[in-house]
């Protein structure tokens, strides 16, 4: 059985993670990814603390199943070496700094006498043109600048961060589709990703209430959604609970259940609409219920109802959960020096083999086909 993506080649010329983790995507689904390297290789090579031989755990978790080769791409030689492997390749994805995809020679304009049907995909911070396009941009910076801090965390509390790399991670999905695109249209030529434009994309119905409505963006507390009632955390006996009634057969079942049935008649509680205009009145009677008993507790007695709820786990324990091994989101991957654990690829394909090799050692891909010798 083949994956997706065999026969397909890309060259990834990236760093760190929105590049490399465009790339691991491909290269599960089985593309041929191979990463160029300058001489002293990614610097995501030695950015984690945790090893398991010579593999740095942070580059490993981005760079499976992938072939290196190290090329000085500001010589006569890397251009020479780049361009063979142009000829041979269908796409290439790159996430350095406009400038250096330019000066390197890593878009489409430039590379198109090597390959017509060549795919190039830029992902950067602001664009490949624009004015802000010279400057640096890290996920961090994206997260600032986009709305997703200042709507992070409580409304009193100071902005915040997402608990993960959330631009990359979501510039690097929206490049493995835009990649996909071209190659399905058949034809070559540009992709340009911006992480601005990805994370504003990603406020979709929030974006839609301002342009539309006026409305502003705002943070709830406690993680509330703003337009469903009840829909966010409370807190329980002995810890926290996460409870989404979207509809009102959901919240007759979860009133019943919680030994409230007058919320099922009363008008302030008795519908969507009626909960959202009576937000907190709403609320204030769902936490002083909810504190009456377990997490656990609680979740065995709604889920079965069909009403969305569920504990407030930790990564750990996801990583541990039955869930996560049903669908095969935990793998080894064998290497001689002891296997390195990783998540695996969500992307599940019927009929398609799963398979993890190790990530490459600097200029392990071998000879290269398409390149000098």
């Amino acid at each position: 059985m083949k994956r997706p993506l065999e026969g397909v080649r890309i060259i990834e010329v990236g760093h760190m993670l929105m590049g490399p983790y465009c790339g691991l995507l491909l290269a599960d689904l089985g593309a041929e990814v191979i990463k160029i390297e300058p001489p002293g290789g990614d610097i995501a090579r030695a950015i984690s603390p945790h090893w398991v031989g010579p593999h740095n755990t942070y580059f490993a978790s981005l760079n499976r199943n992938k072939r290196s080769a190290v090329l000085d791409l500001a010589t006569r030689e890397g251009q020479q070496a780049l361009g063979a492997l142009a000829r041979e390749a269908h796409a290439l994805v790159t996430n350095l700094r406009p400038s250096a995809i330019r000066k390197l020679g890593l878009t489409y304009e430039s590379l198109a006498r090597h390959n017509a049907k060549l795919v190039c995909v830029a992902l950067t911070g602001y664009g490949l043109d624009g004015p802000h396009a010279g400057n640096p941009a890290y996920d961090y910076v994206i997260q600032a600048l986009t709305g997703v801090m200042a709507l992070t965390g409580e409304p009193d509390g100071p902005p915040a961060k997402t608990g993960y790399s959330a631009v990359d991670n979501a510039a690097g999905i929206m490049g493995a589709v835009g990649l996909l695109a071209k190659l399905v249209e058949g034809r070559g030529g540009q992709v340009d990703i911006a992480m601005f434009d990805v994370m504003l994309s990603q406020f979709n119905y929030l974006a839609a209430a301002w342009l539309n409505a006026g409305e502003p963006a705002a943070r709830q507390p406690l993680s509330a959604h703003p337009y469903i009632v009840p829909a966010q955390i409370f807190r329980t006996a002995d810890g926290w609970l996460t409870l989404f009634i979207t509809h009102d057969d959901f919240w007759r079942s979860f009133a019943t259940e919680a030994g409230r049935p007058e919320w099922i008649a009363d008008p302030r509680f008795s519908t969507m609409a009626a909960r959202r205009e009576n937000r907190a009145a709403v609320l204030s009677a769902v936490s002083a219920v909810l504190l009456g008993d377990s997490t656990g507790r609680w979740v065995a007695r709604l889920a079965p109802l069909g009403v969305v709820v569920s504990a407030v786990e930790t990564l750990e324990q996801a990583l541990a959960s039955a869930q996560a091994r049903a669908r095969g989101m935990v793998v080894e991957i064998a290497t001689p020096h002891g296997p390195i654990r990783a998540v695996g690829n969500p992307i599940k394909c019927s009929g398609a083999p799963e398979r993890y090799e190790a990530p490459p050692e600097p200029g392990g891909g071998g000879r290269l086909a398409g390149t000098p010798a």
